[in-house]
């Protein structure tokens, strides 16, 4: 008998001929997480198994493991050769606390010589005699003991299921440019397009020496904890203090943050370009301030055309984006007091639904080309 780490997998059950591009994926992120500890990772018909691990770096195995995109859930078993024998005398050694219990058989291996509602009923009888004070209950046991019975030759004994992240492997489906701030929404937003499977690289805009080196470093602490999910992300750095100075001396002050973005935008469709990212992501979320007005969107999505921009949180209120920053672990980092480039040279009065003549007029201001040209050459490329 051998302790091991069932490990099953969610929406790859539904791809077709290149269902082995997102296993084979998958795999590999697995064996990546798993490359500090001691152990081995094979793949049986719809699981993986860990083996060989050390019991006493379960708990850092599991940690890692409920974060990888792509796996449901994992539970921590007990394999033997199927049989009858080596399933009913497993289960007359089995002792518990728990107060009520039920016994779920799935029998992957048809050949099994016994129907699964028919072997429940019997194991069951074995685990009351084995444990005299437990009461069989169907519906809400306080133990459930399941008795997986594979077509690989083993049986797999667990008692507890650990829910994973879901989602598709990260690296299936390309890669994305992720608009990182110090906020709340933005690395919510990076954390939803890499549960779909995107790699991500980050963009993050400071406005040294208006902002601090706290607020650069809360950044990258931020893409630091989403490398949890990510497996790694390479953050690019962008000074965007020549530019705000220009639009703040040169621009009617309402249209301040419009023009902002839109040459993010232009930065950030040259930064894909160079990084092969095929998609822009942003934490926009719709109607929270006034730059996310359907209008507002509209005027900065027309600043570059190459890209999808993809807004995950565009139909979330702030409280569900809070929810998911808690789960993921970012949340108390973006509360941290660090001003990011945005919050610098703040308008009274933003305009609120821009019209895109007026804002290309007040663009007409500054020499973008120049400006965009010289931050680009500043950029620096810091690898969490």
């Amino acid at each position: 008998m051998n302790k091991v780490i069932l490990l099953r997998i969610g929406e790859l059950y539904l791809k077709g001929k290149n269902k082995g591009f997102f296993e084979k994926t998958l795999l590999k992120n697995i064996k990546k997480v798993l490359m500090p500890f001691d152990c081995n990772v094979v793949k049986i018909s719809g699981r993986y198994l860990v083996r060989d691990f050390d019991e006493m770096d379960y708990n850092q195995i599991i940690n890692k493991l409920a974060k990888v995109f792509g796996l449901t859930s994992l539970s921590l078993a007990t394999e033997f050769d199927t049989s009858k024998e080596n399933i009913e005398n497993f289960l007359k050694e089995f002792k518990t606390n728990a107060k009520t219990f039920r016994v779920s058989v799935k029998r992957a291996d048809k050949t099994f010589p016994v129907a699964s509602n028919e072997y429940e009923r019997y194991l069951g009888g074995i685990v009351l005699s084995a444990n005299n004070h437990l009461k069989v209950k169907l519906k809400d046991a306080e133990l459930e003991l399941v008795v997986d019975i594979r077509e690989n030759g083993k049986t797999y004994v667990l008692t507890e299921s650990i829910p994973c992240a879901c989602g598709m492997p990260t690296g299936t489906s390309g890669r994305g440019l992720v608009l990182l701030s110090g906020g709340i929404d933005s690395p919510v937003s990076a954390y939803m397009m890499a549960k779909r499977g995107l790699e991500l690289v980050g963009l993050h805009f400071h406005s040294f020496p208006y902002t601090s080196a706290q607020a650069k470093e809360k950044v990258c602490k931020l893409a630091k904890i989403l490398t949890d999910y990510t497996m790694e992300l390479k953050l690019i750095c962008c000074p965007f203090t020549e530019i705000q100075e220009e639009i703040h001396k040169n621009c009617a002050p309402e249209f301040m943050i419009t023009i902002m973005r839109r040459i993010m935008m232009r930065i950030a469709k040259i930064v894909c370009d160079k990084y092969y990212a095929k998609a822009i992501i942003t934490g926009e979320s719709l109607a929270q301030v006034a730059s996310q007005t359907i209008e507002s969107i509209n005027v900065t999505n027309d600043a570059q055309s190459t890209y999808p921009v993809f807004r995950p949180c565009i139909g979330m209120d702030k409280s569900e984006i809070i929810e998911i920053s808690r789960k993921i672990g970012t949340f108390e980092t973006s509360i941290l007091p660090y001003e990011d480039c945005c919050t610098v040279f703040l308008p009274k009065n933003p305009v609120i639904k821009p019209n895109l003549e007026k804002v290309l007029k007040e663009e007409a201001k500054l020499d973008i080309d120049l400006l965009i040209e010289k931050a680009i050459s500043k950029l620096e490329i810091i690898e969490i």
